[in-house]
């Protein structure tokens, strides 16, 4: 999705950004920090409330098209987010800084 609304800025991948620049919506800008992160391709990656700005459809198509990119590497994933858990292999919920609860990730129907 970075990709698409890079190519409708006034010159593309080219565009400056930012106070001198174009603004990007919260979205955008998540959108576009998430491509740079995998991009470098870490072994780990953190991501808190990675997807808090989307709406539920760009979360959804965040969801589809990064769960293989997203399954060769460790991820720690920070969210209030229901529907961000179906990336998880494991949940861990934590109450007041303890884990409470260490469960496999069961999708339901």
């Amino acid at each position: 999705q970075a990709h698409d609304f890079i190519t409708c800025l006034p010159q593309g991948y080219d565009s400056l950004i930012g106070d001198q620049g174009i603004r990007l919506s919260g979205g955008q800008r998540q959108r576009l920090a998430l491509a740079r992160a995998l991009l470098k391709d870490p072994p780990i990656l953190v991501l808190d409330e990675a997807t808090a700005m989307f709406d539920p459809e760009g979360e959804k198509s965040f969801i589809a098209e990064c769960h293989d990119t997203l399954a060769s590497r460790t991820v720690i994933l920070i969210t209030h987010r229901p529907a961000s858990l179906a990336l998880a292999d494991r949940v861990l919920r934590l109450e007041e800084g303890a884990i409470v609860e260490n469960t496999r990730f069961v999708a339901y129907a």
